[in-house]
């Protein structure tokens, strides 16, 4: 039997474990990137592991989160990651050089090769053939260390594209479709992989915003195959040479199989506030907006600023609407400004914003009291805005510019013709923004700020666990309901004493002084609980406060394997329906936890008040039973370095 890209990826990469879905398989890992949000913990973490430089093939760290330097603290994290990518052989994307997914996709995506990011949206790059991963930073931490990463070999979905996108019809309506269809716990476990006819029409930039938004669906990854599109992309960035065909086996065999006919897709747009509340244009249009935005890691290539010049060359923003463009990088703005299209934004009075993620991760950009802001952002979970009751739609640059010209939310069929937009064959191509590091960095200083602080140390898993249920919450519970974003929080990621304070503070602004007095905690939860940014302070925060396990319906993959890498047990009611027979507050004691998970155990018990008893499932690797018993995968390892296992 044939096999699918992104089997024959992994099979090439397989250093533990078999292709059966759902077991555990170690990957060799190619290429790592963080972000300046998730890069400091990660490399204070690469830090503790002790070794002197990295073992990938290539490891990037990029600057794109935490632009506003409104003191001290953001000017310091990036200082210190500059000096620490010298100082272990990892190249620096520097502050506005642009997002790391689209820089990425640029200048290092690479047809066959494994990619490991400290970024949720990492998949990007599947756009480019690449079997591309967002995970934690220790995860990364780990891979840059040369450790294998490790997963569940997921199932691989069939999207077979065929016919072509309509007119004023886009690559964002493709993915907005598969959400309407799946929902945002419908990829997990799985990985999507795009074939058929239609997938020759799109270009890469179309497949990356396909291939970014599949994390949205909570899948493992997106994969697209590597054809004459592919090539050609290459060729435009000055590195044809890394170019290779790879495809799907004729015969390979899909764990499901979804049809989508690109000709019958009509503009699409999700409406507040979850990235699956999707429906037709049409049904909500002619609501009134304030605020419409192009730019994030999912829209903001050269091809998705050029169509918003087009549509404005001959029309004027509504005055009652701020247009901002956030370009994905800084070879996207150079070229729309060789182009010519650049003078015709201003004119239109764009407001034009640097290179970076800004308002996607709440770094600004928030909208009025009240208003509808229009983005093409990744997400619209609610207040990630910055503005509390937001009402924020995610959508395609095509109904995005229609609305900012109509000043309410448009189907852009209704302004006409629509515009054809031609890409360089040849791009111009400026890496100074990119720093490579000495040959020998080890007489690099690191220089660190006050707000550095180092790594909590963690203590192994107790024998017996008592702990107090002090946080019951519902389905869909989001990283962002767990660890805020904005810009007052991102710049404490560093400094985790400090960032603890916020945990759980969207549903509880008391949670963290109720943690500190409370002792061990158990948090009760819902489905698809951690879904999604990858940010690792989602589980290294609560576990500082105090966390031991979480019990909940279902988590999202990212999510749970972080819990595991700081010591937090993840559980998974036997019976769903026990959700509804544990209070908040309830005093929960689960006896002989430690051993279980080191025998091997499927379920345990857990002991409810004075009277109440049910069981909870552990689906668990030996490997993960022995970093929860460990207390933190950092433990684990240091105890196999010490050992010399590793």
């Amino acid at each position: 039997m044939g096999l699918t890209v992104t089997e024959k990826i992994i099979a090439d990469h397989l250093i533990e474990g078999e292709m059966i879905p759902g077991s555990q398989i170690g990957i060799r890992i190619d290429q790592t990137l963080t972000q300046d949000a998730t890069g400091t913990m990660a490399y204070l973490e690469f830090e503790a592991i002790g070794i002197p430089r990295v073992k990938t093939e290539l490891s990037v760290s990029y600057v794109d989160h935490n632009l506003l330097q409104s003191d001290f603290r953001n000017a310091d994290d990036h200082r210190f990651l500059q000096s620490i990518a010298a100082r272990f052989g990892i190249k620096f994307s520097r502050p506005g050089n642009g997002i790391c997914h689209q820089v990425h996709l640029e200048r290092f995506s690479s047809p066959g090769k494994t990619l490991l990011g400290s970024d949720s949206h990492t998949p990007t790059s599947g756009g480019c053939g690449m079997l591309a991963m967002g995970a934690g930073g220790l995860d990364v931490a780990m891979a840059m260390a040369g450790q294998p990463f490790y997963l569940r070999m997921p199932k691989v979905v069939g999207i077979r594209l065929t016919g072509s996108l309509a007119p004023w019809v886009s690559a964002r309506d493709v993915i907005l479709e598969l959400l309407r269809k799946m929902t945002v716990k419908g990829g997990v476990g799985k990985v999507m992989e795009y074939f058929g006819p239609g997938v020759g029409t799109l270009s890469v930039t179309d497949r990356a915003t396909i291939a970014n938004k599949g994390t949205e669906l909570g899948a493992t990854g997106t994969v697209f195959p590597s054809d004459e599109v592919t090539r050609r992309f290459l060729k435009s960035q000055n590195r044809e040479h890394e170019w290779k065909i790879l495809e799907a086996d004729s015969d390979a065999n899909y764990h499901e199989i979804i049809e989508i006919d690109l000709s019958v897709l009509q503009p699409m747009i999700a409406c507040p506030s979850s990235p699956d509340k999707v429906v037709p244009v049409t049904e909500v249009a002619g609501k009134p907006v304030s605020q419409v935005i192009i730019g994030s890691c999912a829209n903001s290539s050269y091809r998705d600023i050029v169509v918003a010049a087009e549509i404005l060359e001959i029309r004027d923003i509504d005055p009652s609407v701020s247009f901002e463009i956030n370009p994905g990088s800084r070879q996207v703005l150079e070229n729309v400004d060789i182009s010519g299209y650049l003078r015709i934004l201003i004119h239109a009075g764009a407001r034009i914003h640097q290179c970076g993620c800004l308002g996607c991760i709440g770094m600004g950009q928030a909208p009025a009291t009240g208003t509808i802001s229009l983005r093409t952002f990744t997400r619209n979970f609610p207040g990630r805005s910055g503005t509390s009751d937001d009402m924020v739609y995610l959508c395609s640059p095509e109904v995005a510019v229609a609305s900012a010209v109509k000043g309410a939310i448009t189907d852009p069929r209704d302004l006409g013709d629509a515009p054809e937009v031609v890409i360089p064959g040849i791009f111009t191509v400026n890496d100074n923004g990119i720093v490579s590091p000495p040959q020998d960095g080890s007489g690099v200083e690191v220089i660190r700020g006050p707000n550095i602080q180092p790594l909590p140390e963690f203590d192994p898993l107790p024998e017996d666990l008592k702990a107090s249920a002090l946080l019951k919450v519902e389905d869909n519970i989001t990283t962002d309901h767990i660890m805020p974003a904005g810009s007052k929080i991102l710049p404490l990621r560093s400094n985790i004493p400090e960032i603890s304070r916020y945990v759980f503070s969207a549903i509880d602004p008391k949670f963290a002084v109720k943690a500190l007095e409370a002792g061990s905690i158990v948090i009760v939860g819902g489905e698809n609980y951690g879904q999604g940014s990858s940010r690792e302070h989602a589980a290294l925060a609560p576990r500082y406060l105090g966390v031991r396990a979480k019990l909940v319906k279902s988590f999202a993959r990212i999510h749970k394997a972080n819990l595991i890498n700081f010591g937090i047990v993840p559980l998974t009611f036997v019976d769903p329906s026990d959700y509804d027979q544990i209070l908040q507050g309830a005093d929960i004691i689960i006896p002989g936890l430690r051993q279980a998970i080191l025998a091997g155990s499927d379920t345990v018990t857990l002991k409810i008040g004075a009277d109440q008893s049910i069981q909870a499932r552990m689906e668990l690797s030996e490997r993960d039973r022995k970093i929860l018993a460990s207390g933190s995968l950092l433990n684990w390892v240091r105890a196999k370095i010490e050992a010399g296992q590793a």
